[in-house]
Formats: structure tokens, C-alpha cells, sequence
């Protein structure tokens, strides 16, 4: 009696690598699990779940034409379980501990106090014309383009070599 696709069986695994987890079945035929059909939730070390020797339920998932099986145990659990996260190791702790709370967002700050803001619509409707409002841009973007540039210049009265002065002599 052969194996068929879509058909659970059992049989024992006979090895684990980094990518999946062998298992033989009846007359001596061996199907590989791959680590995505391990379990239904993230497997990063197959070892984790399944150990050599071990008895497990399997589906076949396809049979190629030179006769590798695909296997998986995920599929030959019961459909409740199929979906439901499970967590690794013995005792179903996460490794490195349990995650850290989050701490919580800081509010947006709203209003004209934040460097870079501009109220483009004033909050009267007798705002003026259109000139009016660009020249009062302009004059904000020019106060702001000064502040900037007397921020970023250097100090004067010292030279790079840290002498009073402007000269540079030895």
C-alpha cells in the first residue's frame, strides 16, 4: 500500500537539520518536513518542537516525480489547532523573557510655539490680500533664515590654532 497526497500518517523522526525535520514512514519510505510545516506558529529552532525519535502525525503534502514526499506536521493537527499560536520550549516561555511594556506616545504639540511653524491661514478673516500674506511670510522666513545663520556661525576672535586674532603666525 502506497502513500497518498491529502492523507494523514504517522511515523518517527529520524532527523533534524536547519531547514526540516526528517521522518520515516511505512515500508521504509522517508518524507522531509520543512521548519514552515513545523508548527502553526514561528519555528526558529526545529529542535524546539520535535526531537529524534520521536512519533509524529504527519500530512503529505505532495510526492514529486522523483519521489521525494513533502511533509507536514502542522496540517495533521485537529483544524482548531491549525491557527492557534503556540509557544516554544519546555516550559512555553518566549526566549530572552517576556517583552517589555511599551511606553506610551508622547501628544503632538500643537500650536505656534514649535520651531518651523507658520500659520498659513489667518485665524481673521480680514487677513488682507494675497501680497499681504506673502510679504509677512517672507519677513517670518527671513527672521528665521537669520537666526539659523547666526547660529551656525563661527566665533570670532579665535583662529582654528586657538590663538587670539586673526593671524595665523608661528
Amino acid at each position: 500500500m502506497g502513500l497518498e497526497v491529502g492523507e494523514i500518517y504517522e511515523g518517527k523522526v529520524t532527523g533534524i537539520t536547519k531547514f526540516g525535520a526528517f521522518v520515516s514512514l511505512e515500508e521504509g519510505q522517508t518524507g522531509m518536513v520543512h521548519i514552515s510545516e513545523i508548527a502553526p506558529t514561528f519555528v526558529n529552532e526545529i529542535r524546539d518542537f520535535v526531537s529524534e525519535g520521536q512519533t509524529v502525525k504527519v500530512k503529505v503534502l505532495s510526492i514529486s516525480e522523483e519521489g521525494k514526499i513533502s511533509l507536514s506536521i502542522k496540517k495533521a493537527l485537529p483544524p482548531e489547532e491549525q491557527h492557534k499560536p503556540r509557544r516554544p520550549g519546555p516550559a512555553g516561555k518566549r526566549p530572552g523573557g517576556p517583552r517589555p511594556p511599551r511606553p506610551p506616545r508622547p501628544e503632538p504639540q500643537q500650536g505656534p510655539g514649535r520651531p518651523g511653524d507658520f500659520e498659513w491661514q489667518s485665524r481673521r478673516n480680514d487677513s488682507g490680500s494675497f501680497e499681504d500674506m506673502m510679504s509677512r511670510f517672507k519677513q517670518t522666513s527671513d527672521e528665521k533664515m537669520s537666526d539659523l545663520k547666526r547660529g551656525n556661525e563661527p566665533r570670532r576672535g579665535y583662529s582654528r590654532r586657538g590663538q587670539r586674532g586673526g593671524g595665523g603666525g608661528n
